[in-house]
């Protein structure tokens, strides 16, 4: 009420427009600043950073790998990609939400709900190198389904941790919801507690056929695809990860 009343004076003996009051008072300015953040809901990352540049890659079944080639079963058929040294291998590591920073690059699995809001399955970290992979957000059920999965890769422009102190313990708060953008949108995604998160992390990894992989990809100018990383992807039904 006090605030209110000073802005309403601050107008009246000044041209009458707020632009004005800010201009001339950035004290004044940051202080209604920092009460707007204040009514923003704790628990929302809310989009504010710009999506990241998509990576280029394939995903799929792996059908073969040999350490120099690896082809992997795409909706669209087999793809052949050439393994160019260094290689680096990707595997999931178990996380939480503290470790999504204001530039974090992630991946959520979701599942359409009845009220049309999207409810995370799994949240995937992802690392600074591989900002943009698969970026987007698209549907994952088969043809006929009578669910509605999705898989929503993009950037959050904060932090998604929502913790308390209490007797030297941490605790989750009830939930979360991220706000995830990528190149031509974003998607809200409600991240219930206990939700399994996991690190995308550098791993030597032991593929076998059947995985589900990710490889990030170039093209050589004779048309070869080549690929230096490699992630190996985990769904949250069997993820064991440690």
């Amino acid at each position: 009420m006090i605030l209110k009343k000073a802005l309403y004076a601050a107008k009246v003996r000044t041209t009458g427009r707020w632009k004005d009051i800010f201009v001339k008072h950035p004290l004044l300015r940051l202080v209604f600043a920092t009460l707007l953040a204040a009514q923003a809901t704790p628990s929302t990352v809310w989009a504010q950073g710009q999506a990241a540049p998509p990576i280029e890659g394939v995903i799929g079944k792996l059908q073969s790998f040999d350490g120099k080639s690896l082809d992997v079963q795409t909706p669209s058929g087999v793809v052949h990609v050439a393994v160019k040294e260094p290689l680096t291998t990707y595997k999931q590591v178990t996380s939480d939400l503290s470790h999504i920073t204001p530039s974090s690059y992630v991946g959520v699995a979701s599942t359409e709900q009845a009220d049309g809001k999207q409810m995370a399955k799994q949240v995937f970290i992802f690392p600074a190198e591989l900002s943009g992979a698969a970026e987007g957000s698209v549907l994952t059920d088969p043809p006929g389904a009578t669910t509605h999965s999705r898989m929503t890769n993009g950037s959050v422009s904060r932090p998604a941790s929502h913790s308390r102190m209490t007797n030297g313990t941490v605790e989750k708060s009830g939930g979360t919801t991220l706000v995830v953008n990528y190149q031509d949108g974003s998607q809200t995604v409600s991240i219930p507690p206990n939700v399994p998160v996991t690190e995308v992390a550098p791993q030597t990894v032991t593929f076998s056929s059947g995985d589900v992989v990710y490889a990030t990809t170039q093209k050589l100018p004779d048309g070869t695809l080549v690929t230096d990383k490699i992630f190996q992807f985990i769904p949250a039904s069997s993820s064991g990860t440690k």
